[in-house]
């Protein structure tokens, strides 16, 4: 079956992949400069993901997006396990938000500029003044329920394990005033680790946590929720994970 399954890979699933991706970055790019960002940076996103996931025939289930207001902006902060946590997240959170995104992805042809013309933030930590202004364009796209998405470990793991939280996710809750909601992803290891250069099937899973409102303003509510957040992503991990 793996050998099948690789063909498969190969022969048909890649070729798809590739063509999707193009057309949704282009009509991303093309739908945001006559649209808007807020619709065509989110939908042609999630429906890619979507079928990337059904095309690769890869189980998805989620829990908890009853925990979630309607028309009301939060921080997500999922654990990033693999490459396959973009898709899942996309596909299937179901809320329309925005990336919190290293500058270096901007540099990926076409998908860095269909990013950018959607309005995703990329981070730029060389000085505090740019800081702050990841900070105001945050405030300015959080409207209307959109939300926002951080990877709080920065980058994919390396075993699969949950690694240390960076505090640009809850710094920018704090700055905001927005509930932070942790989300737990498992099985996206299995599927592609960060080391790996096929995908192995797998089932995923998104667990939604309860909001985590904030409490104060400042540096002990930025430790709070950055302490609260941990401890609900990692209660939803396989033992082997925490």
């Amino acid at each position: 079956m793996k050998i099948l399954y690789r063909i498969y890979q190969i022969c048909i699933a890649l070729p798809i992949f590739l063509v999707i991706t193009i057309l949704t970055a282009l009509i991303t790019i093309v739908g945001s400069l006559v649209g808007g960002a807020h619709t065509w940076g989110y939908y042609p996103g999630k429906i890619w993901s979507q079928l990337t996931c059904y095309l690769l025939l890869l189980p998805v289930k989620v829990t908890g997006r009853k925990k979630l207001l309607k028309k009301t902006s939060y921080v997500f902060v999922p654990n990033h396990q693999g490459a396959f946590d973009i898709f899942l997240i996309y596909g299937f959170l179901g809320r329309n938000f925005k990336w919190l995104m290293k500058q270096s992805l901007r540099k990926i042809p076409i998908v860095g500029k269909a990013c950018e013309s959607a309005g995703h933030i990329f981070v730029d930590r060389s000085n505090p003044s740019k800081t702050i202004a990841t900070f105001r364009q945050a405030e300015a796209s959080l409207k209307d329920g959109v939300s926002l998405v951080v990877f709080p470990e920065g980058s994919r793991s390396l075993t699969g394990k949950l690694g240390h939280f960076k505090k640009g996710a809850f710094q920018v809750a704090d700055e905001l005033q927005l509930c932070v909601v942790p989300v737990t992803i498992s099985g996206s290891f299995e599927i592609m680790p960060r080391t790996s250069k096929w995908v192995h099937r797998n089932a995923m899973t998104l667990t939604i946590h309860d909001p985590i409102p904030p409490q104060g303003k400042g540096p002990d509510n930025v430790q709070a929720l950055m302490k609260a957040s941990y401890e609900a992503v990692e209660s939803a991990l396989p033992e082997k994970y925490k």
